[in-house]
């Protein structure tokens, strides 16, 4: 296995700070957090600092241990002079994959030779990106779920070019920061959990559309009928109506599903993206 000791991570958004955050918890590595738009870094020092005081007051950290995870992670606004200290680099940009080309040509020109470039992008295989960085062979996903410092999972995707060496590190540092990892051995739009959830999703909005029953009846038949923990539309709803907009529409193009849903393409239109803007299937305060 590589030996891993700096970890960047690009993106400092929910995930990108969360990732950033596990990775410092478990006290192996120095973290790297990039970004470079103005006053990101800041909101999201804050967001980790709320998260570490929660898991304090409620006996899950102790005090020093969230203030040494905390100062573990160095942010920084330029991505070109952190790229070279990195072994391994998590992209945690938008799930746009213009956006993530654009990062892996960066990295791909300042990495270190022997440097694993992985993505976070929940449905875009690596393939899609591995050639902008000219390094394939070092190239793989790492899909860890919202939120990071909760959900265990971590879907690791080999390329059709990723190296044995590269899997069995990110593998084994998934696991060393205390998240559960599966292999992906032939990628595939959306992964495997995402495959799933999105053909439950895709026909829960087709029902509602059809008029069968309404968002909530929806919601409630498959919490106590199939166990969720959440129904799909809330489930949308606290994902963002516009990331689950587009990535379907990314799978369409692909030849790999069929087109949103009108009443999905509908709500995103009007700004009801979900908890974030405080709309979506549902409305919240």
């Amino acid at each position: 296995m590589h030996e891993l000791k700096r970890v960047m991570i690009v993106g400092a958004g929910t995930m990108g700070s969360q990732i950033a955050l596990q990775t410092a918890l478990s006290g192996r590595y120095g973290v790297t957090l990039v970004d470079t738009v103005a006053g990101q870094l800041d909101k999201s020092r804050a967001q980790n600092q709320k998260l570490l005081d929660r898991s304090v007051e409620k006996g899950r950290l102790t005090k020093e241990k969230a203030e040494h995870a905390l100062s573990r992670i160095k942010d920084s606004s330029d991505l070109v002079a952190s790229t070279p200290e990195a072994d391994l680099i998590i992209e945690a940009v938008i799930e746009n994959i213009d956006a993530k080309k654009s990062v892996f040509e960066v990295l791909g020109k300042h990495a270190k030779i022997d440097a694993i470039l992985a993505s976070n992008s929940s449905t875009i295989a690596i393939s899609r990106l591995a050639d902008f960085a000219g390094r394939p062979e070092r190239c793989c996903n790492m899909h860890f779920f919202h939120p990071v410092t909760v959900m265990q999972l971590c879907e690791v995707v080999r390329g059709p070019r990723t190296s044995d060496d590269t899997v069995q590190t990110a593998m084994e540092f998934v696991r060393s920061i205390d998240r559960t990892p599966v292999l992906i051995n032939k990628e595939i739009w959306g992964f495997i959990v995402n495959r799933i959830l999105f053909a439950a999703s895709e026909e829960a909005m087709r029902l509602l559309e059809g008029g069968y029953a309404s968002a909530e009846d929806i919601d409630i038949a498959v919490q106590k009928g199939l166990n969720w923990p959440m129904g799909p539309f809330h489930l949308l709803d606290f994902s963002g109506l516009d990331v689950f907009y587009g990535a379907m529409q990314d799978r369409h193009r692909l030849g790999e599903g069929l087109e949103p849903p009108e009443v999905l393409r509908r709500l995103v239109d009007e700004g009801r993206l979900g908890h974030k803007t405080g709309k979506g299937f549902f409305d919240y305060d």
